[in-house]
């Protein structure tokens, strides 16, 4: 059974603190923009599962209500940075399973200013479900006093710079390049334009990656609509509709810890299974893809997708990005919402936002960012501890 995404809504994502505002306000507004773009009633939708991270326990339920009371399932999600992806991805499963015809799949995030942690409780990291993956970091590199998630993606990008040669250069026009983008998208927390220079020149958070390479802490919420084919028939729904071709989720396995490496810690291996195993479903191949929202948390973990998803092979991603093959003009265009980095992160969120972005991309929707001709987009969504998810969408 097929599986459509027939309406999309987020907020702009905003620094924490600078809106007065609550959860359920952000999942207010994002779900009922979903829905009305979609021209749905909440009293048509059946199950509704909810991501994030932050807040207490049935936030989901104190959310949604905002929307409607109407006693239907609400499931709360958390999977760290892949929370979002994680509860569309059960709304396509509900939907694909024959289990409802209408799934409503929200996230959100009310964050603090400031960097992550590293999920400790009280500092103890032998307390944290990423214990595994810091001592795997501690061990090469030892510990510095650096915020912890910016520290692990860091040592990343200082091994892959001396296998491959990467350079500091490379690594800062990924930032260029997603924050050039931003400029013309209305929901990203920054929409300002930076030189490699410039970002190079920017606070150093962990060498090599200065401020403008990480993603912020945000606050705000996104909002999908997916149905089956049957419901997309009854309500006339075709031109609104785009399909979840394949999706997939992988965990971590043995080979993110065996090497040793940062590159393997922060995903790379779960990236590339998950999009082999969308690939294989859909018969499709990167060479298909026009569009990619992918997980630019730092800029070191752009090139290091680039790699997982297949647009180049092991150590030539800094050659890619510097080569313009990801940007308005080569054969992707790569995070044209601005990406994590300058569109903003709360992680509920993100996953969905990327699918809202894809979906007004295929749509033709996009505005002064659409990507001209656009017919396939992919979404890539990690968190460590671990989960990564890809999603190919179409056009109907």
């Amino acid at each position: 059974m097929k599986s459509y995404i027939v309406g999309v809504g987020m907020t702009k994502f905003e620094k924490p603190e600078s809106r007065d505002w609550q959860y359920w306000d952000m999942a207010k507004e994002a779900g009922g923009a979903a829905l009305a773009d979609s021209g749905i009633a909440y009293e048509d939708v059946q199950q509704v599962p909810v991501g994030y991270c932050f807040q207490a326990s049935t936030a989901g339920q104190r959310a949604v209500y905002e929307l409607g009371l109407t006693g239907i399932p609400v499931y709360n999600v958390n999977n760290n940075c892949a929370t979002g992806s994680t509860a569309l991805m059960m709304a396509r499963q509900f939907v694909e399973g024959g289990i409802s015809d209408c799934v409503l799949a929200l996230g959100f995030e009310k964050m603090k200013r400031g960097a992550l942690g590293g999920g400790a409780d009280g500092g103890d990291f032998s307390t944290s479900p990423v214990a595994r993956h810091y001592g795997i970091m501690a061990a090469r590199h030892g510990f510095e006093m650096s915020p912890p998630t910016a520290q692990i993606f860091g040592d990343a990008a200082r091994e892959h710079m001396e296998k491959y040669g990467t350079t500091e250069a490379q690594l800062a026009a990924v930032g260029a390049k997603n924050h050039r983008h931003s400029v013309n998208n209305p929901y990203a927390q920054f929409q300002d334009a930076y030189t490699v220079d410039e970002i190079l020149a920017a606070k150093a958070i962990h060498a090599p990656l200065t401020k403008l390479q990480c993603s912020p802490t945000s606050d705000g919420a996104a909002a999908a609509v997916v149905v089956s084919e049957r419901f997309v028939e009854e309500r006339g729904l075709g031109e609104k509709a785009v399909e979840i071709v394949a999706q997939s989720m992988t965990t971590d396995t043995e080979e993110s810890f065996a090497s040793g490496s940062c590159i393997d810690v922060v995903g790379q291996p779960m990236s590339r299974e998950a999009a082999r195993q969308v690939y294989e479903a859909s018969g499709l191949g990167i060479e298909d893809v026009d569009v990619i929202e992918l997980h630019d948390c730092f800029s070191v973990n752009e090139l290091l997708t680039y790699e997982a998803l297949g647009l180049c092979g092991a150590g030539e991603s800094g050659q890619l990005v510097e080569s313009g093959a990801t940007t308005y003009g080569g054969r992707w265009v790569v995070n044209p919402s601005g990406g994590l980095i300058s569109k903003g992160h709360p992680l509920g969120a993100t996953g969905i936002a990327q699918a809202a972005e894809l979906t007004w991309q295929l749509r033709g929707e996009a505005g002064a960012r659409q990507v001209e001709g656009a017919r396939t987009g992919l979404a890539h969504n990690i968190g460590l501890g671990g989960a990564a998810v890809v999603t190919l969408l179409r056009k109907r």
